[in-house]
């Protein structure tokens, strides 16, 4: 309140003075980008990067992009037999797979992927047996087709990577010299 109070008042002095203000509003916050390589992936290489954009769609505070050449990888994507696992070194940043297991029982593959990526971003497993909460896994019907985070797991996400998309707390003002 006292903030919209001091920018209207600034806002007529200036215009008193010959200055004319323009409110930029808060600068868009960049997100934290994740650089995974799933060049170990075989052939789950489509569904990692169906994985990835599932959670681009979702999530604003961080992004997840194929590494680019020379650069080091924040995740790393593989495929074995085994049953998918993910192991994080710190948040945003470790390795998983993509375990053929749960792929020969049928689970839904861009499922598998998007709740492997959950684990780096920070998130749990939660066992729930609800198809609509992504971090649920395997405790979901094996028919589950949902991929998607829920809005809860979407927006624990943005938390956690919400210092490193830091925007500006007061809108930017601009002073033009008019006349």
């Amino acid at each position: 309140m006292l903030r919209k109070r001091l920018s209207a008042a600034l806002a007529a002095v200036a215009m008193l003075a010959g200055l004319q203000v323009t409110t930029a509003g808060p600068a868009a916050a960049a997100p934290r980008i994740l650089y995974y390589d799933a060049s170990q992936a075989q052939e789950f290489i489509a569904v990692v990067n169906q994985g990835a954009q599932i959670w681009n769609s979702r999530v604003t505070n961080v992004q997840l992009q194929p590494v680019p050449a020379g650069r080091t990888p924040n995740i790393r994507v593989y495929a074995d037999n085994g049953w998918p696992r993910a192991y994080t070194t710190s948040l945003g940043n470790g390795r998983w797979y993509m375990g053929r297991e749960a792929v020969n029982d049928g689970y839904y593959q861009p499922r598998i992927a998007a709740h492997e990526f959950g684990h780096l971003l920070g998130l749990p497993d939660r066992r729930t047996g609800l198809c609509n909460d992504l971090m649920s896994g395997s405790s979901a019907p094996v028919s589950c087709r949902n991929p998607n985070p829920n809005a809860t797991e979407a927006n624990t996400v943005n938390n956690n990577f919400r210092s490193a998309a830091v925007a500006a707390s007061i809108p930017a003002r601009e002073f033009v010299w008019v006349g």
